[in-house]
Formats: C-alpha cells, structure tokens, sequence
C-alpha cells in the first residue's frame, strides 16, 4: 500500500523518519548547544545598544572633527583679535597722555575715543573664543543640545563676519558656514544622538 507522492501538497503527508523535522516543523537545536541569535540578530547575539540601536557610529565622524578643530581655529582668531584691540587701546591710552602726540591735529579724531570701549570689545572678543573652546571641547561627549548650540554659534559668528567685519571676517564666516553644513549632516546629527554610558 502506498502513501501517495511525498511532493504532492494535497496527498497524505508521512512522519518523517528518525526524528529529522520536516517541512513546517520548528528547528530545534541538539541537547546541550545553546541556542544560537534571534531573529534579525547576527550570530553574536543582541545589539550593543538599548532599542535594538545598532547603527550609532562608535568614532567621531570626519565632518564633525572638522567642525571642531574650525571652532578651535576661530577661538585662536578670536585671541589674536582681542590682543589688537587691548594694544590699540594701550596705544590710544599712551598717546593722549604724550605732549607731543596732542599737539598734532591728527590726533584730534582720537583724543575723545573712550579706550573703556576698546577694551570691552577686547573682553567681548576672548568670551566669544572661550565660547568656541567650550563647544569644541565638548563634541566628544556632548548631546545634541551641543550640536544645536554649536550651529547657532556659527550662524551668528557668519552673520558678524559679514557685518560689520566684512574686512577682518571673511575667514570667520566661511569657517562658520563649514560648520553648520557639518553639523547638521546626518552623520553628525548620529554622532551627537548615540547613546552614551555616563
């Protein structure tokens, strides 16, 4: 008596032999192998991040190094600015006190100008750098409030380099455009959002 053709779905289907499973019967592993990953899950086992996250870059992207050594450039710009303004308002200061510098009238245009402005712009200019070091120093650990911020602070470091220091900020605000495109790529929006163990 025959059982019918084993590959005809409507025939009456026989037990497989020796305990091998057949079709539609669960893999199960020998006694004594662990089992091994689950579905969507490479061989190793569970992803390394909470969520089932796995895509989270583990190095700085390229883009967002360079975005931080360009806040660290424009916080050395920003240091030789305020030692030109402190210079400029120590030389104002020493020449209305010389005699001989009063008494030529090319010095009239000067004489009134408060040296207090020269150095509040100085002061002005080294916060703004401290600012850069700050944002730069913490793109290794930072989240994305410091991405935000860093995008900000360049938006506004491009805006000042266009007005009203065209002469003197032309390297500020393409360093500062450079930036923001790096920033707010997908990489470094990654980078920034990646878990992080504290």
């Amino acid at each position: 008596m025959s059982f019918g053709d084993p590959n005809n779905p409507y025939g009456q289907q026989q037990q497989p032999q020796g305990g091998q499973p057949g079709y539609g019967y669960p893999q199960q592993a020998p006694q004594g192998v662990p089992p091994q990953g689950g579905y969507g899950y490479p061989q190793g086992g569970a992803p390394a991040y909470p969520g089932g996250y796995s895509g989270a870059p583990q190095t700085m992207p390229g883009g967002v190094s360079g975005a931080r050594i360009m806040l660290f450039i424009i916080a050395a710009f920003q240091v030789i600015g305020a030692a030109i303004f402190i210079l400029a308002a120590a030389a104002v200061d020493k020449a209305k006190n010389d005699p001989t510098i009063q008494a030529d009238s090319q010095f009239d245009a000067l004489k009134d100008f408060p040296t207090g402005a020269l150095y509040g712009f100085a002061v002005a200019i080294l916060i703004w750098g401290i600012v850069a070091i700050f944002l730069g120093a913490k793109f290794g650990k930072g989240g994305n409030a410091i991405r935000i911020t860093g995008i900000v602070f360049a938006s506004i470091t491009a805006l000042l380099g266009i007005y009203p220091f065209i002469l003197i900020g032309l390297v500020h605000t393409i360093l500062s455009i450079l930036i923001i495109v790096f920033l707010a790529k997908a990489d470094g929006a990654a980078w920034f959002n990646r878990p992080r163990n504290f």
